[in-house]
This record gives structure tokens, C-alpha cells and sequence, in this order.
């Protein structure tokens, strides 16, 4: 008990800090614990909601907007810059979403083609001599060559490489964006094989040329890497190395990456890397008959028939290194299959499409009533742009 002293006050007892620091780190402790149960309770719910919207299964949409359009049957589409580049034989439109016109172009192709490497765009006539080089803001320059135009690429920066033919000879030049010649000359092989196909890095630094080689009575392809940096100043012509592929055939080679190449053959896929000196770096062997190939900057895919009558299709999805990322069967009969800009894999059809992740989840799957062209991802998860018929539609899938 306090005691009362002579001038009427208590003394007090000093406390017990003991039993006052247990107390205090009880509530600590109470109050970590409820901190980490609501921290773990809203990642669980987050992780669950994560989980549900990504194995959703989507067959419906709400139209956010939609726009009339009129083209003629013969039209082209593409995604160029988050916009919808319309072309055909008389002509390109580039427009937005919403169907405004940004800028068109007006010329007559018998077989136009596009090519797009970032903010750049070419549209040639292929077997004519006409070439018009594009960006967002509209027309930059324009060649007309000297000879049938067989391919064209283009780089991040504009600059052109064209093969050409001539009778029995091919011909390279390059342009700059203006369409300033860089330079020409003409390409044949140690034994004069005969070049097929281009590609060139986005940087504008590599070149790589396939050639068709069968004048010994065998078929062969031999693909001449060349470097127009400081690897290749003290090398003849640029060539900074080749490499032979006996009873192959290479149809169609393309830069990936800066430093990966991609060369589809009639039996597998060839892998180089190298940012100086390309060199082999794997194969992705095709064990069946292909009869669709897509690739992105990301991913490369194709599609082989199965002999199951229930499940028709097959498709394989690899990395860069050629490893395998996806396998998966589909049942759809389709005219179409491509990575859109968000990795995901669109299977359509005239009147239908399927949309598979890159994980292998279904997606989005639906029936239109109108001639379907093309889909476009935008950003968020679930929104995209159709391209129907007569219509421009901006969707969410739910």
C-alpha cells in the first residue's frame, strides 16, 4: 500500500517494467500477426483471382465501340504501330481503330507486299519495280528499281535491302529511308547458287542471303552472312561467313532478334546467333509435314496434321534456343494462325476464331456472322480489335 507522507501526498510504487515489456511485445506481436494474416489473405484472393482469369475459357465479348468501314474484297490488313494498315492492288490506307484516316497511299501493284520493323514499314510490288517506304506519319521515300523485285526488308531505321532478279542472275542493293541507293552489286554463291531469299537485322548491321544451289545435279542451300560494321570492313564484299546445307532446301530466312537468325527448310528449322559472326546454334527438326509456320521476335511455331480424325491439328511452339514451350492439339479447320502482339496464338477461319496463351490455356473461342479479316490485342488481358467485314470492332471478352 502507498504510504501518506507528512504533507498529504501518496508515494507510488516504481512499476514492474518487466511485466510492462511482456505487454508491449504481446501487442507487437498480436499486431505482426494480424498484419501478415491481411497481407496473405489479399495475396491468396489476388493469386485466386490471377489463377481464375487466367484459365478462363471467354465465348462472348461486349462491343465497346464499333465502325462502318468499306473495302474491297481484294484488301489486305495489318497491325502497324497499334494501327490497322489497309492495302491492296490500287493503294494503302492506314487508319486507327476508329476507322480515322492518318494517311493513304495511292499506286498500282500487281502482287504488293509489306514488310514492318518497328516504326518502319515498306510496301512492294513483288516480280514489279515499285517500292514505297512508310511510318506512322506517312510516305518517307520511294524506288523504282531496275528489275523485278523478288523480296524486300526493311530495318528499325529505315534502311532498305532489296533482291532482285535478272535472268539467271540476283542483284542486292540498299536504300536508305529517303530511298538514296546505298549500294548494288550482284550475289552468287562459290558455285553460283542462286539467291532465294534475304534478311536483315534490325540494325541494318547484318545481312544474310540463302542460295538454291542444284547445278551438280543435287540440291543445296548455302546461306552468306555478311556484316557491314567493323566485323566486316576487311572482309571481301562484307562476307563474313556461309554455311552449306546438303539436300535442303531454304525457302525463307529472318532475323528474329539483332543477333538470332532463323532459316526455314523443307526438314526442320536452323537457329545462328552471333552479333558479329553468325553461327549455328541449334535445329528444330520437323518430323512430320508442316503445313503452317509463324514466328514473332519471341517464339517460332508451326502446324503439323494429326492422323487422330478427332483432334486434326497440332501445334508446336519453341524459344529462340529451340526449346520446346508449348505442345497442343486443335480441332479447327483454319486458314490463319499468328502470334499476336501479346504472344498469345490466334487460329481463325472466315467465320471463326480460337485464341490459345502461350501456356497452353483456350482462351477465347467464337463464331462471327460477318467475314472475320484480322484480330489485334490491345493492352489489358481481355481487350482486342476486331476486323470484320464491314466493321471495326473494340471488344472486351467476358
Amino acid at each position: 500500500m502507498a504510504e501518506k507522507n507528512k504533507r498529504g501526498f501518496h508515494t507510488v510504487e516504481e512499476p514492474d517494467m518487466e511485466e510492462y515489456e511482456r505487454k508491449l511485445r504481446e501487442h507487437r506481436v498480436k499486431v505482426v500477426r494480424r498484419t501478415i494474416i491481411l497481407i496473405v489473405t489479399v495475396l491468396a484472393v489476388s493469386a485466386g483471382l490471377w489463377v481464375f482469369m487466367a484459365l478462363r475459357h471467354y465465348e462472348n465479348f461486349d462491343v465497346g465501340s464499333s465502325v462502318d468501314r468499306a473495302d474491297t474484297e481484294a484488301t489486305k490488313f495489318a497491325d502497324f504501330g497499334g494501327n490497322i494498315l489497309k492495302y491492296s492492288n490500287d493503294g494503302a490506307f492506314y487508319t486507327d481503330t476508329a476507322n480515322e484516316l492518318i494517311w493513304n497511299q495511292t499506286y498500282e501493284m500487281t502482287d504488293p507486299q509489306i514488310d514492318i520493323c518497328e516504326d518502319y514499314l515498306t510496301i512492294y510490288d513483288k516480280k514489279g519495280t515499285m517500292i514505297y517506304i512508310m511510318t506512322k506519319e506517312g510516305i518517307l521515300g520511294g524506288i523504282e528499281t531496275t528489275m523485278p523485285i523478288q523480296q524486300v526488308r526493311v530495318a528499325s531505321q529505315g534502311t532498305v535491302a532489296v533482291l532482285m532478279k535478272k535472268d539467271a542472275s540476283g542483284y542486292l542493293a540498299m536504300y536508305d529511308k529517303t530511298g538514296a541507293k546505298l549500294t548494288e552489286g550482284e550475289i552468287h554463291g562459290a558455285k553460283k547458287g542462286y539467291p532465294v531469299a534475304i534478311a536483315l537485322s534490325s540494325d541494318a548491321v547484318r545481312l544474310a542471303v540463302a542460295m538454291l544451289d542444284i547445278n551438280d545435279g543435287s540440291i543445296k542451300s548455302t546461306i552468306a552472312f555478311y556484316n557491314f560494321g567493323t566485323a566486316g570492313e576487311s572482309e571481301i564484299d562484307h562476307v563474313v561467313g556461309a554455311q552449306t546445307f546438303p539436300d535442303t532446301v531454304i525457302p525463307e530466312i529472318v532475323y528474329l532478334a539483332d543477333d538470332r537468325l532463323a532459316a526455314f527448310s523443307d526438314t526442320g528449322v536452323i537457329l545462328f546467333e552471333g552479333s558479329q559472326k553468325s553461327k549455328q546454334s541449334g535445329t528444330i527438326p520437323f518430323e512430320k509435314e508442316v503445313k503452317s509456320i509463324f514466328y514473332n521476335d519471341n517464339y517460332i511455331g508451326c502446324v503439323i496434321s494429326n492422323e487422330d480424325e478427332a483432334v486434326t491439328h497440332h501445334i508446336s511452339v519453341y524459344d529462340l534456343d529451340g526449346k520446346s514451350v508449348l505442345e497442343k492439339d486443335f480441332t479447327m479447320e483454319y486458314t490463319g494462325v499468328e502470334f499476336l502482339a501479346n504472344n498469345e496464338i490466334c487460329i481463325t477461319n472466315e467465320n471463326a476464331c480460337d485464341i490459345y496463351t502461350i501456356h497452353g490455356i483456350y482462351k477465347f473461342h467464337h463464331e462471327f456472322e460477318q467475314t472475320l479479316y484480322k484480330i489485334i490485342s490491345e493492352s489489358g488481358a481481355l481487350n482486342y480489335t476486331l476486323i470484320l467485314e464491314d466493321t471495326t470492332e473494340k471488344i472486351r471478352l467476358k
